[in-house]
């Protein structure tokens, strides 16, 4: 049984059969004594090996690709946010392989927490883009529910081959598995309010750097991310924050995290305020469709 499950992650993986035999072969001159290495198992291990230190790049290939064709900054209204370009987005060949990636992928084979964390960023982030998808043209990803069925609990589509809804990925699994509260910066419901979803996938081996930076990207956004008004001396923020509050009171607050993680000159702007000042900018859930850029 073993064998076989490397055998199937050494197939996905793209490595020919001469690759393991010469790996194989390499470690039994290296180790000749050990009769283990007569056989097909250290090949095995050896692809599995391989595998795991790529598999997230090959599951997030078309994904990759997708956002590098169809993701661009833009403007609707005064918000300056990333558009997706919906209408081509569902006639491109690599949406299909992207949500065929995203079904048969295998996130405990990946290399770690860090992999795994960013997989299922990008597995939130695109099935929001499917369930637009799914029902394009809209004006919110929110008219695909209804107040008895909200859109959040219905089946999106397919991840490691079970029916997935965005809230079973948000919070039963990104909230109560990885217990960082910068994922709320990363995972994009395809609306205006939202964070900016990124021009690439989320990736283990980067991840620091890029929550990091979309955390910066978000809290200098005044329109949807935090405004400071010298004049009225008030600070507002996004509703996600006051929506995921007890997140954010892991870290030390709401605040904690802006002078965190926010450019120092955002930071030193809230210096000295408390949560308890904070308000809470208007969430604007119409979609961020390219269609729809000034």
């Amino acid at each position: 049984m073993l064998h076989a499950r490397l055998r199937n992650r050494f197939s996905r993986s793209g490595l020919s059969a001469a690759s393991l035999a010469v790996g194989g072969s390499c470690i039994r001159r290296l180790w000749p004594g050990h009769a283990c290495f007569a056989n097909g198992a250290v090949a095995s291990l050896l692809a599995a090996l391989l595998v795991a230190g790529t598999a997230g790049a090959q599951e997030t290939a078309a994904y990759r690709r997708l956002l590098e064709r169809h993701v661009r900054p833009g403007r609707i209204g005064a918000v300056k946010l990333t558009l997706v370009d919906y209408a081509a987005l569902r006639r491109d060949p690599l949406y299909g392989q992207a949500l065929a990636d995203l079904a048969a992928a295998d996130p405990e084979a990946l290399p770690g927490d860090r992999a795994r964390f960013a997989f299922w960023i990008n597995a939130y982030n695109l099935l929001a883009i499917k369930m637009v998808v799914d029902h394009y043209p809209t004006a919110s990803i929110r008219d695909a529910g209804g107040f008895l069925s909200p859109v959040w609990k219905k089946t999106a589509g397919i991840v490691v081959g079970k029916p997935r809804s965005l809230d079973d990925i948000e919070h039963g699994i990104l909230r109560p598995k990885f217990h960082d509260p910068r994922m709320h910066v990363a995972i994009v419901c395809a609306s205006v309010s939202c964070p900016d979803l990124r021009l690439e996938p989320y990736d283990g081996a980067r991840l620091e750097e890029q929550l990091d930076d979309a955390a910066r990207t978000f809290l200098s956004n005044p329109a949807k991310g935090l405004l400071v008004d010298e004049a009225a001396k008030t600070v507002s923020v996004s509703s996600i924050f006051k929506w995921f509050g007890d997140d954010f009171t892991a870290v030390g607050g709401v605040l904690a995290f802006v002078r965190a993680k926010a450019d120092a000159a955002v930071a030193q702007r809230v210096a000295g305020r408390r949560d308890a000042e904070l308000g809470w900018l208007d969430y604007d859930w119409s979609l961020n469709d390219r269609a729809r850029a000034e």
